[in-house]
């Protein structure tokens, strides 16, 4: 199918650009700027200052939730009025604590991999941010942020894209998030869970430009964020072990695949599939987290060929304008964001012996898969465009 990019901003359209601080985000609103925008800048504040005596290390790191945000949020606003650009601060502290924080604890401690980033940016950054410049006032007619991705629209109903003929309601042509010019810092895995009708008044400027282009632009303007290293984590690692601090953490047994214990773990939430640093556990060949056990408070071990699946079962599903097809279709899909897509075939799956969020489907991978792990994402592609997306129950042997 063909996909035809959305109109992006033009003179003497409000634009409302979302901040960090970074070069990403802030050469986007150079280049909202330059193109005779009307520009408003805004930044997230998700730091609650409610950890005492941190590491003095713990300043240092540029992470998305970290005690150095207000210094970040000091230069945006600095930035901003060099500009003549009107900048504002959204608390989305409370949400921030209950979507992101304690979902990530909750689903680490229920022996699953979560990737805060997708759900801080459906809840969080295109939701309760937005919910927060409609408080105040602000107007505008394009929300554009530094992701690479592109907002695109099939020239086909998303039902005739599936070949589904007998459905309820009018055919749907959506927003859908397309992948970025630059593969290697292609951001559309992050963005899948955004609903279509966000999506609309949403745009990444930077979808057709590389990080080493982007990059000279901002050094091309003196900017100082083309200095400033990249954000790479979630969290600092200094902070992990205080946000889990409020439970303690339960040990139990190491076990080979024949259930022979191995040794003693900390706690089910310090692993995760796949994981071999720090285990404690020596072994004459490599040892790798296989599966976690919750139940039984057990960490399976196996070896390299133990990680390898034929497929994997995925529920709480989203799909383009909410239209499930409820059909087999064949995608690329990812499993995570450095993983390579593979061809798949995509059909609904059904159980009465396990609980499923909602809807559910089997992916049934052309090459077997390493380390699938629960909680994870596992995304949908079809001609380069994400055409939905669910959460990996588990991985199938």
């Amino acid at each position: 199918m063909t996909y035809n990019e959305l109109e992006m901003p033009k003179a003497g359209d409000r634009v409302v650009v979302g901040m960090s601080g970074g070069v990403d985000s802030t050469m986007t609103l150079m280049l909202m700027k330059e193109r005779g925008c009307v520009v408003t800048g805004v930044t997230m504040a998700l730091w609650n200052n409610d950890i005492a005596d941190l590491p003095e290390s713990a300043f240092a790191h540029e992470s998305c939730y970290s005690p150095g945000e207000a210094e970040q949020i000091a230069e945006c606003r600095e930035f901003c009025e060099s500009q003549g650009i009107p900048y504002y601060e959204i608390d989305v502290r409370e949400d921030y604590k209950r979507e992101v924080l304690e979902y990530f604890k909750a689903e680490y401690r229920a022996g699953r991999t979560p990737n805060p980033c997708i759900r801080c940016n459906r809840f969080i950054k295109f939701g309760a941010l937005l919910a927060g410049i409609k408080k105040l006032g602000i107007e505008y007619d394009y929300f554009c942020t530094g992701h690479y991705a592109k907002v695109v629209r099939g020239t086909q109903s998303v039902q005739e894209s599936f070949g589904v003929t007998d459905f309820e309601g009018e055919k749907s042509y959506p927003a859908q998030i397309a992948c970025a010019m630059d593969v290697t810092k292609d951001q559309a895995y992050f963005l899948y869970r955004i609903p279509s009708e966000i999506l609309e008044k949403v745009r990444f400027p930077l979808f057709g430009y590389t990080k080493k282009e982007v990059f000279q632009m901002a050094r091309e303007r003196n900017l100082e964020a083309a200095n400033r290293e990249e954000s790479q984590d979630f969290i600092p690692g200094e902070l992990l072990e205080i946000i889990f601090s409020d439970k303690p953490s339960v040990p139990g047994d190491f076990i080979d695949m024949d259930g022979h214990v191995l040794g003693r773990h900390k706690g089910i939430e310090h692993y995760t599939v796949g994981q071999r640093r720090g285990l404690g556990v020596s072994a004459k060949e490599p040892l790798y987290v296989a599966s976690i056990d919750v139940k039984k408070n057990l960490i399976v071990l196996g070896h390299d060929s133990d990680l390898f699946c034929s497929s994997l079962i995925a529920d709480d599903l989203v799909w383009p304008a909410g239209f499930n097809p409820k059909c087999a279709f064949k995608a690329m899909v990812k499993i995570r964001l450095a993983s390579r897509p593979v061809e798949a075939l995509v059909e609904p799956y059904y159980s009465d012996d396990e609980s499923l969020s909602g809807d559910a489907v089997r992916v049934t991978f052309a090459e077997h898969q390493r380390a699938v792990a629960p909680g994870q994402s596992v995304v949908f592609y079809r001609d380069g465009v994400i055409a939905g997306g669910g959460i990996i129950v588990r991985g199938e042997k």
